[in-house]
């Protein structure tokens, strides 16, 4: 083995990849892949303006969305821009340091976004099953706390990978197999020992996103018990009802990702546009797709951004 440092590393510079067989239509694909950019922009921050300006938004199912919101958010402000500079610039090249750093981040807000979606379905559980002490569980001290703990966790979760990274020497190749740095890409790419980073990586999957994957469904095989206890067929499709939102929001991200993971480590070798078009719809898709959504489904959500960017004139209602 080469011995385990940066600065012995061959290639000092990583090169991203577009979308493989179509780069002379790279500037055409950019087109949806922008309107996709500023959707999830205006859409996510808007959302997080109205929950933070509306009193009457501050309950634990806005609050969590506010934090869906947010992660969402940072997962396109550090993979869009990239992209977007691969169709327009060609600008494939980046830093080791730089590749670090934007790994960091997407896993970062990837892993707090599965943290929010499990924390949310928490909520659903709570308010369908107990609705009576709903308030009472749920206070905003506990929001806090939750909010907290899910800061905590990820980051500590993620703070060893790009330190473990800088040991490795890449010399077999330095072109990754997608658009922006993922660990499972990076570390296919060195020619050390990486058995401690797949191990950490593995288990980082694992008792995160895994655990939580789990827990989602627990949640909701108690919530189906206590919707298939109301009498009435009304008052259980108005349960369900509730539900709806949050498991797209569960849908959109746990599918690609469990099929990204699963193709990483175990799958077998498949072609390259494979890869990037999974990892694009884990990572591209539910920042886009949640805040419609929510604005579609909730109307709370809506009536307050139409207030807010619909003024009324005098006498209006």
């Amino acid at each position: 083995m080469v011995p385990v440092n940066s600065t012995s590393s061959i290639f000092s510079t990583f090169l991203v990849t577009g979308i493989p067989g179509v780069e002379a239509r790279h500037i055409w694909i950019s087109i949806p892949f922008c309107a996709m950019f500023f959707i999830s922009l205006v859409g996510n921050v808007t959302i997080i303006m109205v929950i933070w300006r509306e009193q009457t938004l501050h309950v634990p199912m806005y609050l969590f969305l506010a934090m869906l919101a947010a992660s969402d958010l940072g997962l396109s402000l550090f993979t869009f821009p990239t992209m977007l500079r691969i169709f327009w610039l060609d600008a494939r090249e980046l830093t080791l340091s730089a590749c670090f750093t934007q790994m960091f981040f997407i896993h970062l807000f990837q892993v707090s976004e599965s943290a929010v979606i499990l924390a949310m379905a928490f909520d659903r559980y709570v308010a369908i099953s107990r609705p009576l002490h709903y308030s009472s569980i749920l206070t905003n001290s506990i929001i806090t706390r939750i909010g907290l703990a899910i800061f905590v966790r990820t980051l500590t979760v993620q703070v060893p990978f790009p330190i473990l990274l800088r040991r490795l020497c890449f010399c077999y190749s330095n072109v990754l197999s997608h658009s922006y740095c993922l660990h499972p890409d990076i570390i296919k790419l060195s020619c050390s020992d990486t058995r401690v980073n797949s191990i950490l990586g593995l288990f980082v999957v694992l008792s995160t996103m895994g655990l939580d994957f789990l827990f989602i469904l627990l949640s909701y095989v108690l919530i189906l018990k206590t919707v298939l206890s109301i009498a009435s067929h009304g008052g259980r499709l108005k349960a369900l009802n509730t539900c709806i939102s949050h498991l797209c929001a569960v849908v959109l991200f746990f599918t690609p990702m469990i099929c990204l993971s699963m193709l990483h480590r175990f799958g077998p070798r498949l072609p390259s546009h494979i890869y990037v078009l999974v990892a694009n719809m884990h990572f591209l898709i539910p920042p886009v797709m949640n805040p419609i959504v929510y604005v579609v489904k909730t109307k709370q959500i809506r009536d307050k951004i139409l207030k807010l960017f619909i003024k009324e004139g005098p006498g209006e209602s």
